[in-house]
């Protein structure tokens, strides 16, 4: 049971700092907005919900001496998984920072970067936090204010990441891997065009009957050609 809510809150981190990845590459571009600047906070201080309950519960479970030696690995390797995912949220935390300084609202004269990007991020933060609508109720300075307070939870995560270490000691390669890297994408692959794949092989094996008795054929035809020719041409020598 504790084993199944640490999955699912982990899982629920990684959409979320997924989502928050995407919309800080947006930060600047054609679709920047007020709108994407509340959305960045929402979303972060989301992600940084799911973390403390993350920590909490990985944290209390690593520290029961009474876990099952199995079990105990396996809460290892979420724990890898988690602090790798608080990682990447604190670096694109910073480079929402960074870019926010770079291109502010505020300033009309700032032109922004034309990447090509536009349309809203709404829908992909609502689908990321399981909510159906986002209102912004931000004033207009939002991006200013908001700067602040980033800067302050880039030292909160940093800070949680350092009390993690000092709690839970799980060096990374002490960890092993349940599979190999990029089978979930190879096995999703595989999955999507074994029927086709089937299709596929029995196709190629009546194909491939057909030209084998093809070939034999015409083999056999030049064969007695050229047996014919030279007989022929014994003959008039």
């Amino acid at each position: 049971m504790v084993k199944e809510e640490c999955k699912a809150l982990l899982d629920a981190l990684n959409k979320v700092t997924a989502c928050y990845r995407h919309m800080v590459l947006t930060i600047g571009g054609t679709s920047d907005s007020q709108n994407l600047r509340e959305e960045l906070k929402k979303t972060r201080q989301k992600a940084q919900e799911l973390a403390v309950a993350n920590r909490n519960k990985l944290t209390t479970v690593l520290k029961d001496k009474t876990v099952s030696k199995e079990d105990k690995a396996e809460f290892e390797r979420l724990w890898v998984i988690f602090s790798t995912c608080l990682e990447i949220l604190e670096i694109d935390m910073r480079r929402a920072l960074e870019l926010g300084h770079e291109f502010p609202l505020n300033v009309p004269k700032k032109h922004l970067i034309q990447t090509g990007m536009s349309g809203g991020t709404s829908g992909v933060a609502a689908r990321a936090m399981s909510v159906q609508n986002m209102k912004y109720e931000a004033d207009h300075n939002i991006d200013v204010v908001d700067l602040k307070d980033l800067e302050n939870e880039i030292n909160q995560v940093g800070e949680m990441m350092y009390e993690m270490e000092m709690k839970v000691n799980v060096p990374q390669w002490t960890v092993e891997a349940k599979q190999d890297p990029g089978a979930e994408l190879k096995s999703t692959i595989s999955v999507g065009a074994s029927s086709i794949g089937m299709i596929s092989v029995e196709e190629n094996k009546s194909f491939c009957d057909i030209s084998k008795v093809l070939a034999g054929i015409i083999f056999t035809a030049v064969l007695i050609i050229a047996i014919v020719l030279a007989v022929c041409v014994v003959k008039l020598s």
